[in-house]
């Protein structure tokens, strides 16, 4: 029995498999184009509420570990190898799930930076275009008046 896992460290390993499997979940949602900011920063709330989760989650995975190590030594080599090989795919799961996140984060926020510079980009051109357009609709100045052409042209 010294050989075989506590009971805790199957609860541990049920919790760490499922909130694995909702967090992939998550992230293999479609991306959509989105061109909300607001909706982009709700999503990036998310990631990051995932990314905190990931962390209070990193306790039950360091326990796993823990005590597959400590099973190793003490239990039948294909017992000791079993919880390896279920550690070592969990660990690979949870190294992947990982950088998804951090990727997926990073990405958003770019994404973020681009459509508030293109917002700002086409709140000024719009007001541009206002502008020029009172302009054009401004009278001409009488074909005599040399002055008035000279300072419609210099604003042209």
């Amino acid at each position: 029995f010294d050989s075989l896992p506590p009971a805790h460290y199957k609860e541990t390993m049920s919790t760490i498999l499922v909130w694995i499997q909702q967090s992939e979940a998550k992230l293999s949602m479609p991306q959509v184009a989105v061109a909300e900011y607001e909706i982009m920063e709700q999503r990036l709330r998310e990631l990051k509420a995932l990314q905190s989760s990931l962390q209070e989650q990193q306790k039950g995975l360091n326990y796993l570990s823990t005590t597959v190590e400590d099973m190793s030594r003490k239990a039948p080599a294909e017992v000791s190898q079993r919880y390896r090989t279920e550690i070592e795919v969990v660990l690979g799961r949870w190294k992947k799930l990982s950088a998804q996140l951090v990727e997926h984060c990073q990405k958003l926020e770019e994404l973020m930076t681009k459509l508030q510079r293109f917002q700002n980009d086409t709140k000024t051109l719009k007001k541009w275009m206002a502008e020029v357009d009172v302009f054009l609709k401004e009278e001409w100045p009488a074909l005599g008046d040399s002055e008035a052409l000279e300072k419609q042209l210099e604003q042209c």
